[in-house]
């Protein structure tokens, strides 16, 4: 009888435990935990393949500590050093950290984006200002800074660039730029930029797609909806295509790079070459693994879904803590990482009141087996 008692107890135990959900969700067993930052905001996430992490703290509020850290025994560790970390000149030393990205060959390349007013995602401020753009080349063998990119000719009072990728193969990076809602094609080598499929369908954010979350819709006080032009992107492990939409879309697009790449090509002629993959939904962040597979991040229903190959949508975890799932890296432990940035809990979007649920993490789960 006492056995039963007991039994009973841990039943209930762990129903309740599980019920704790937000929208109805269940808490997924799978999701893992893999570090807690307190009210420090992590945004950009990228692993090395010796499983090395790194996470980035965008500058925008009054909890700021580090732009870049590498995460050791759970701990933050400002990356590559406290120097790069200190308020500074923005020529030396990080502004905003928005994204990182760990290349082909274990370089991480760190996107140090202060957008200007337009081009942000996290909403117009009050006062205009230009953007701060620059890209580093951090060699993560020797911890040196080896390279950056200062985009000179960048239009600073428009752009607001997001995400990286890097191609090895053809010596370019790929950049979303929200903010003209365009693909940025930058060649490491001389260090040129070009704006590609600028304002044309598969750039542009649907401005009839409005967030809703329980039914409220996701408005800032004087009634302006969230809407974000091309965000995510992502670029094939063989260097072949890059995924890319807008937030406020529902389909996902790709284009073969060797098209990127082609600086001969018209501007019709390379929006000739986009293909449409089909609805994915809402989505933020993208990333493509070594199989193919291209993971795909939505606050609206708190998962991470991917595009497999053959073109079908699977969802690879669903749970209430995912809130605003957003960039995301591989590790060679077999493990996918992303931050969780809350955007839609912000006072911005919530008549001035703080909805965020501290502490925000990095969380990861294991990667379906091919």
């Amino acid at each position: 009888m006492l056995k039963k008692m007991l039994l009973s107890f841990l039943f209930i135990h762990l129903l309740f435990f599980t019920m704790k959900a937000q929208d109805n969700l269940l808490i997924s067993p799978s999701l893992e935990v893999a570090a807690s930052f307190g009210a420090y905001r992590a945004i950009g996430v990228s692993v090395t393949s010796t499983n090395r992490l790194f996470v980035a703290f965008p500058k925008q509020n009054e909890d700021y500590q580090y732009g870049l850290t590498e995460i050791v025994n759970g701990k933050r560790i400002p990356y590559p050093d406290t120097t790069w970390n200190h308020q500074g000149d923005e020529a030396s030393h990080f502004v905003s950290v928005q994204d990182l990205f760990i290349d082909a060959q274990d370089n991480l390349w760190v996107l140090d984006s202060k957008p200007s007013s337009s081009g942000s995602i996290f909403g117009d401020s009050d006062k205009p200002a230009d953007g701060q753009f620059k890209l580093l080349k951090i060699n993560t063998k020797t911890n040196l800074v080896e390279r950056i990119y200062t985009f000179d000719d960048l239009d600073k009072t428009k752009s607001g660039l997001n995400d990286v990728r890097i191609d090895v193969e053809k010596k370019l990076a790929y950049l979303s730029d929200p903010g003209q809602a365009a693909i940025i094609v930058l060649d490491l080598e001389t260090g040129r930029h070009r704006k590609t499929l600028e304002n044309t369908s598969f750039t542009l954010a649907d401005s009839t797609i409005v967030l809703q979350y329980k039914g409220t819709e996701m408005r800032n006080k004087e009634g302006k909806p969230f809407l974000s032009n091309v965000n995510g992107i992502a670029l094939t492990q063989d260097f072949k295509y890059l995924y890319f939409k807008p937030i406020n879309k529902n389909n996902l697009y790709r284009i073969e790079t060797k098209y990127l790449a082609d600086t001969t090509l018209s501007p019709a002629t390379l929006e000739s070459k986009v293909q449409d993959m089909g609805d994915v939904g809402i989505t933020h962040g993208l990333i493509a693994d070594a199989h193919g597979n291209i993971y795909l991040t939505t606050s609206l229903d708190y998962s991470i879904k991917y595009l497999s190959p053959d073109g079908k949508l699977h969802t690879l975890v669903q749970d209430p803590r995912l809130l605003w799932p957003d960039s995301l890296g591989i590790g060679t432990d077999g493990y996918l990482y992303f931050s969780c940035a809350q955007l839609f809990k912000d006072p911005l979007w919530n008549n001035g009141v703080n909805r965020v649920q501290l502490p925000y993490s990095i969380f990861k789960v294991k990667l379906p087996q091919p």
